[in-house]
């Protein structure tokens, strides 16, 4: 891992943020993205100050353009340093609920934009690189509200649901050239999204999990940084439930 170069896409807080601090642990040279600036740069420096290697690349993942764009940055950011783009983590999402009725038209675009077009356009760009080099690791970030009906979640559920079927897909079309793509499903995760949108319905729904506990970020990027390395060189296609068993019951 420590020859490699990985783009952690909504990186400045939450699940991605301790992506980027497990994969720089473990020798990743990280490129760290999101749209806040300053928190971006706070995460950049806790990894300096830990001795890992971390750059910081601005982006609102909005739609194919500025999904090239992101692209373009961090693999420069990567071959700058004298190697490549070996892993990209599609974890940036908004995670809008209420009810179908209640839903503006503004809220569902922008949710299959973050959630589905970014995701799609960022591998169309990444992954022919990495297919051509003869290996990679594209992990999605999906969710238990892809598998299991949630009130209120339907359109985020569906546009992960989606990503879970291009997750199959990448896996199918890249893997003959050695590419690995593989989604994880978070149940209940303490971050700070999930807080202010749950608050106690955080806890609620985990008790319905044998496990009975919310997870912390660093339980969801255990898991996929398992994924991006290279001890899972036979997994692809998979879909990996973090959920505390919730998906069992």
């Amino acid at each position: 891992m420590k020859t490699k170069t990985a783009l952690i896409t909504g990186s400045t807080s939450g699940i991605g943020q301790a992506t980027a601090l497990k994969l720089a642990h473990d020798g990743v040279r990280v490129v760290v993205s999101g749209r806040d600036d300053q928190r971006g740069l706070e995460v950049v420096e806790q990894i300096r100050a830990a001795g890992g290697t971390a750059h910081f690349v601005g982006a609102d993942l909005r739609d194919a353009r500025s999904a090239a764009e992101l692209a373009a940055k961090a693999t420069a950011v990567a071959e700058s340093a004298g190697g490549s783009l070996d892993i990209l983590v599609n974890n940036a999402a908004i995670g809008a609920g209420g009810p179908t009725a209640g839903t503006e038209e503004s809220t569902f675009d922008s949710v299959l934009a973050t959630n589905l077009k970014a995701p799609f356009y960022l591998v169309a760009n990444i992954a022919p690189a990495m297919a051509a080099r003869g290996g990679g690791a594209i992990v999605n970030v999906s969710t238990l509200a892809a598998q299991r009906a949630l009130p209120g979640l339907a359109v985020y559920g569906a546009s992960k649901a989606a990503l879970d079927l291009l997750t199959r897909s990448w896996a199918a079309e890249f893997g003959a050239a050695g590419v690995r793509v593989n989604s994880v499903s978070p149940g209940p995760t303490r971050t700070p999204g999930a807080e202010a949108g749950l608050g106690e319905m955080l806890q609620q729904l985990a008790e319905q999990a044998p496990l009975g506990f919310v997870a912390d970020p660093e339980d969801i990027a255990a898991a996929i940084a398992f994924l991006a390395g290279d001890g899972a060189r036979f997994v692809t296609g998979a879909v990996l439930d973090v959920s505390g068993g919730r998906t069992v019951v």
